[in-house]
């Protein structure tokens, strides 16, 4: 299967290594995959973690994470802000909708899509078992998903 890759740069120059403790102020600059705003976050690309990454997300009014695959790696979100969707399961067929306040886990190899059902920015906390971060996930067939090359 395809992965759609992320875009915008790490930048290993703004973390703060304190022999031991590694901070990153203000989150880092923007970067993007699959429809979603990240912050910096923290991963093997800018700290050196061997087993877990995480970030900042954040999904416009009306947008969608087009539905993909975590190959190998646990999922943890903690809703910030804002009203989701999961649609999941084998095509798509099962649906949770989650709030500000709800934490929710995603066992690997679970396909799922996100919809922001909300009328505000949807905002979560993202905490992954893989120091890669998006390396590791696959598209799956979604009819919301563009057309490669449009």
């Amino acid at each position: 299967m395809a992965q759609t890759p992320g875009t915008g740069p790490i930048d290993p120059g703004i973390v703060e290594d304190h022999g031991g403790i590694s901070v990153i102020r203000g989150g880092g600059k923007s970067r993007s995959w699959n429809g979603i705003q990240y912050l910096q976050g923290m991963s093997a690309k800018n700290v050196g973690s061997t087993g877990l990454s995480i970030n900042v997300a954040t999904v416009p009014p009306g947008g969608i994470a087009y539905a993909h695959i975590h190959q190998g790696f646990e999922v943890m979100l903690f809703i910030l802000q804002g009203k989701v969707k999961h649609t999941f399961g084998e095509n798509l067929e099962k649906e949770v909708v989650n709030q500000a306040g709800d934490f929710i886990y995603i066992k690997p190899g679970v396909p799922h899509e996100v919809f922001n059902i909300g009328e505000e920015e949807l905002v979560v906390f993202v905490a992954r078992s893989t120091a890669d971060e998006w390396d590791k996930i696959v598209n799956y067939p979604s009819r919301y998903r563009p057309a490669e090359g449009s």
